[in-house]
């Protein structure tokens, strides 16, 4: 009777344990606004520190693309605070920006984020801070232009 009891305990709490670990991977809530209007997870993006900052450049060799090409997000020690991100387009056209793991490595719960700038256009992405550790698969998300394939992208190295 103490062994099925032990083992109907063990069981409910591996239930529990994935059920729990389900509602990490379903976070969602990333969100995309202005300074002024924008939240993430309640807080205000004008309340919170931009961690990132990523722009649009005209001609970079030559090309068009994204600056900085790499970019480190600390997450050690983070607790919970949401990460912001600025996007600004500064070159002349409407120029796409993708935010995603790398396509071979996602998952229908992975982290995707899309917008469209126009020229001058700035934007504030929020993302949760539990969107980064739990549901991206690596470490590495790359960002690019979906609206120009030959558009210089980038990655983003996030340290959990």
């Amino acid at each position: 009777m103490g062994k099925q009891v032990l083992a109907i305990f063990i069981g409910l709490m591996m239930v529990l344990v994935g059920v729990n670990g389900a509602y990490a991977l379903q976070a969602g809530g990333v969100e995309i606004g202005d300074l002024e209007t924008g939240s993430v997870v309640g807080q205000p993006f004008k309340e919170l520190p931009v961690d990132l900052t990523f722009t649009a450049l005209e001609n970079i060799g030559g090309k068009k693309a994204w600056y900085p090409p790499v970019a480190i997000l600390n997450l050690v020690g983070r607790a919970g605070t949401p990460v912001v991100i600025k996007v600004t387009n500064e070159s002349q056209g409407e120029h796409g920006f993708s935010l995603a793991a790398e396509e071979n490595i996602s998952a229908p719960t992975t982290l995707n984020v899309k917008l469209v700038l126009k020229p001058g256009e700035t934007k504030y992405i929020g993302i949760p801070t539990s969107d980064l550790t739990y549901v991206t698969a690596g470490s590495v998300l790359t960002y690019k232009c979906q609206l120009h394939p030959a558009h210089l992208g980038g990655q983003l190295l996030i340290q959990k």
